[in-house]
């Protein structure tokens, strides 16, 4: 019996090791983590005010913002918020469409140089990208869930989603179907219901300041 337990509790160690490891390792295996703490008509409480004074800013439904923040990052859960490709920030910016596709860029994708300063809001206004500072700090910074939500909320604007072109608006944004279909998916469940909740744990590390 001992020679049983003993071996069990190898085993028990050993699982809980190669967890740790994937959640540190493999993005894919986080993300599944993640989506599954977070039920799908939950959405953070403290981050609905910021969808609601940016989707009041650009004329969108905040509830919309909710959802391409629940799809692009589960919330702002996902560390690091940086894409394979390189997008940026809680709403996943290509730094060119941040700064302006005018800035010359590294590739064919977005990307840009790491030295450019793409919180430059002088750079982004001479580029006309959709960099914000919604803050009024004075940077214009992917990762600061208010000028990322403000960005998105105007960018999705100005591609239809004012006059209620949502998924016009959301390929746009992502050039895939499936993608804009999950959004979409999110976006009728937050209209009929939500249910506010609370970031705990690592999650809190990434809520705005």
């Amino acid at each position: 019996m001992k020679k049983w337990l003993y071996s069990f509790i190898i085993l028990f160690v050993v699982l809980i090791g190669v967890a740790v490891l994937l959640f540190e390792q493999n993005d894919r295996f986080r993300q599944g983590l993640y989506t599954a703490m977070i039920a799908e008509d939950q959405i953070p409480e403290s981050y609905i005010p910021v969808y609601q004074e940016a989707g009041q800013t650009y004329e969108i439904p905040w509830e919309l913002l909710a959802s391409v923040h629940r799809v692009e990052t589960i919330f702002s859960t996902m560390d690091p918020m940086e894409s394979p490709v390189g997008a940026l920030g809680h709403f996943q910016f290509m730094p060119r469409t941040w700064i302006g596709w005018t800035y010359p860029g590294v590739d064919d994708i977005g990307n840009v140089d790491d030295h450019v300063d793409i919180t430059d809001v002088a750079l982004i206004e001479e580029h006309n990208g959709y960099g914000t500072d919604a803050t009024g700090n004075g940077e214009a910074d992917p990762f600061d869930l208010h000028d990322s939500a403000h960005a998105a909320a105007r960018f999705l604007s100005e591609h239809g989603a004012i006059d209620g072109e949502y998924e016009e608006a959301l390929f746009s944004y992502n050039r895939s179907d499936a993608y804009v279909e999950e959004v979409m998916h999110y976006f009728e469940t937050f209209k009929e219901s939500f249910e506010p909740i609370e970031l705990n744990g690592n999650q809190e590390s990434h809520e705005a300041n």
